[in-house]
Parts: C-alpha cells; structure tokens; sequence
C-alpha cells in the first residue's frame, strides 16, 4: 500500500499548516505552483514597508489553511461536504492566484493586455487537470461557481471569502500595519450555511464590521498609499515605453525572457504557446529587464528604470478634486527642460490619474447575516449606524505623478 504524502510547513502567521492529500500535494509541488514563491504579494510595497516581501506562494498556502478550518467548522455545524467536495475546494483555493504574473495586480491588463489574472488562472486550472487525468474537475466547477453548493465557491470568491482574510492577516502581519489585523479566526467560527449560501451568525456582526473597516483602511495606508501607488505607475510606464521603442534590431531592448514574447509577439490570444511562456515569468523576470533597460540610451526609459533600482521615484500627489490643466503641463515643461526630451516623451514621468476605493460593494456578493429569529438580512441592512452610513461609500482621490 503507498504510503499518504505528509507536509507540514511551518507559517509564521498561523503556525503549523499540514498537507495530507495526495492531490494537494500534487498542486503544491508542482513547477507552476512553485512559480508563485518568485512573485511578491505585494508588488513594491516593500519600497515603502520592507517587510512587505511575502510572496503569492505564502499567501495561497495560508488561504489553504484557511479554508481547512472553514470546511471544519461548517462540518461541525452539520453541513454535508464530501471528502471530495473538501479536496476540491482546497484545490480550488491553493490555485486561485496562480495566473498572476509579474508584480501581480501592478502589471495586470498590462503585461497581457486586456487579460485578468482569474482568466489566465482558470486556463493553468485546466492545464493541470489534463495533466493529473481529470482530478481537478470538480475545483474548476467550485472556481467558476458552476457548482450546485454555492458556499464553495463563496469560500473561494466573495466579499468575505478565506483569500481576502488571509491576504489583510498577512499584509498586516508582514507590513507592521496593526490596523489591518482582523479576527479571521471568530469570523469562520460564526460562518454557517442556510439555503445552500454562505451566512455569518448575528454574533459575529461587529467582526465582519471589523473586517470591512480594517480592509478600507488597509487600502489606503498601504495598497494605495502613495509611494507604492507611483513606484507601480512607473512599472505601467516603463512597459508603454518599452513597447513605444521597441525594435528586434535593438540588442539593449532585448531581455532574453518571455516578457520579449509579450511585449511584442503576444496577439491577445491564450494559446498554448502564450501559456507555456507566461508560466516561466516571475518578477525576477521583470527585475531583470529593468536592469537591463537602465542602461538603454533611451532617456525616458532608462530614468524610469534606474527610478525603481535606487528608488528615485516620481514625485506625487494626492487631492480630492483633479489637478488643473496649467498645472499637469508646468510640471511636463519643466521635466522636458531638465532632461531635454520632446513633449511627448515626458507624459511617461508627468501624468494624472485616479486611485478609488470601496469598502463594500452592495452591487456584488452580499455577507449576509442570520438572526436568531432565522431571518436573514445584507451587512448593509443591519441597524448599526457605522456600517450603515459609511459601508458602501466611494472614496475617490486625484495623484498627479512628475519628474523633478
């Protein structure tokens, strides 16, 4: 009889997580999945916290961890998950980030234009369930909510799914940021199923309340705050140059990996080709290629680049109303003086923009709650007067990002 592959990875957020099946073990020993310990989680956030080094790798382990303790506790309520249903969704989840590509959601509709990284995941899905003879079916119907137990796959996706609680616990844990510390562990204490959908037990109001206010505030102090917001436009810019000058004939263009197939020979199309070579990219990648286009003759590149090496950035700011015609084209006159480029090579260091964030969206999947009484009511709905009046608001601010 072969013997069940055993793993326990030692987390420094959770402590001990344990891999016991056979197919878990397959994913997370796989080349595509070890692929994720080369993408950071956060992008350049370290430029700003320098802690912030965890990797997409960490993260899908801890939601997996986390999602064991989910299926627990709802099995403990009585709720009929299969063994099977169980693999599933732990599979589903260990695998819901693995179509990120460089620098995550930085680089996302950039490096592939026009491709989010849910699609690019569900095609490495299917890439791995031909590879393990059909195994993975049932996590690909949980991943795309075609399956008939809905809390699935709200457990995999949803306003209050394991991925979100395990990426504000670890963010928190490895920026420092105590505002986005939640009670992750109450919140799955009180989830509970009721007509086939995901509830969370009136008891646990104030701990969703909790997550939804640490989350806003965790966009805003670290996901949007400022240095990180430019040090990623910057990454958007230096790929719109790239792609403004690039020419074969050009050997200091070149980077010799695959981000030289997406930036010019990449159709938009997912092919087998598109997915062998988007699974070889990494941030090492990208990080590479900077170092190698800081060199270029090309100025706006090159300043663009050697910005992030030495993190030189682009000047920012932030307010709540756009900034002023007059205002976006001193800044362009100035930057095209110090450098002595044209006009339109400096809109890649001068350029506008908006940063949105909202707490909850009632237009997309509700957290609902249960009452003792058995009624059932949206998050939004509940009588306590913080959620109520500040849940679903829209908080826009204006950056305008230049050379100086």
């Amino acid at each position: 009889m072969a013997v069940q592959p055993r793993k326990i990875i030692n987390d420094p957020v959770y402590g001990f997580i344990s891999i016991k099946d056979p197919l878990i073990y397959k994913i997370t020993t796989h080349t595509y999945y070890q692929r994720l310990r080369r993408i950071y989680q956060m992008a350049l956030a370290h430029l700003v916290y320098p802690g912030a080094v965890h990797t997409r790798f960490h993260h899908s382990l801890g939601a997996y961890h986390l999602m064991s303790n989910a299926i627990s506790e709802l099995h403990s309520k009585g709720i009929d998950i299969t063994p099977q249903e169980e693999v599933a969704a732990k599979a589903a989840i260990l695998l819901h980030d693995i179509g990120h590509g460089p620098f995550s959601h930085a680089l996302e509709n950039i490096l592939l234009k026009g491709i989010h990284h849910e699609t690019l995941s569900l095609h490495i899905m299917r890439l791995l369930n031909d590879e393990f003879g059909g195994e993975l079916q049932m996590a690909i119907d949980i991943f795309t909510d075609k399956y008939p137990k809905q809390f699935l796959h709200q457990l995999v996706s949803g306003q209050l799914d394991v991925d979100r609680m395990d990426y504000l616990t670890r963010d928190s844990f490895f920026t420092g940021v105590s505002e986005g510390v939640i009670g992750y562990d109450r919140i799955i204490k009180m989830m509970t199923v009721q007509n086939g959908e995901l509830v969370v037990e009136e008891k646990g109001i104030y701990s969703i309340e909790k997550f939804l206010v640490a989350r806003r505030l965790m966009y805003w102090q670290v996901y949007l705050h400022k240095t990180v917001l430019v040090a990623e436009k910057m990454l958007i810019k230096i790929v719109e140059r790239v792609r403004a000058i690039y020419s074969e004939e050009d050997k200091k263009i070149i980077t010799g990996s695959a981000i030289d197939y997406f930036l010019t020979r990449f159709d938009g199309v997912m092919n087998e080709k598109a997915i062998q070579n988007f699974v070889r990219l990494d941030d090492f990648d990208f990080m590479h290629a900077i170092k190698i286009w800081s060199l270029h003759p090309d100025k706006v590149l090159s300043t663009l680049c050697q910005g992030i090496l030495d993190r030189k950035l682009l000047k920012i700011k932030l307010q709540a109303e756009p900034f002023i015609t007059g205002l976006v084209h001193q800044k362009l006159k100035e930057a095209c003086q110090r450098l002595g480029i044209t006009e339109e090579e400096g809109e890649y260091l001068v350029f506008t923009g908006e940063a949105v964030n909202t707490m909850y969206k009632t237009s997309d999947e509700r957290i609902n709650i249960v009452f003792k009484s058995g009624s059932v009511k949206d998050i939004s709905e509940v009588d306590n007067a913080l959620i109520h009046k500040t849940l679903s608001s829209t908080v826009k601010k204006f950056y305008i990002c230049y050379y100086e």
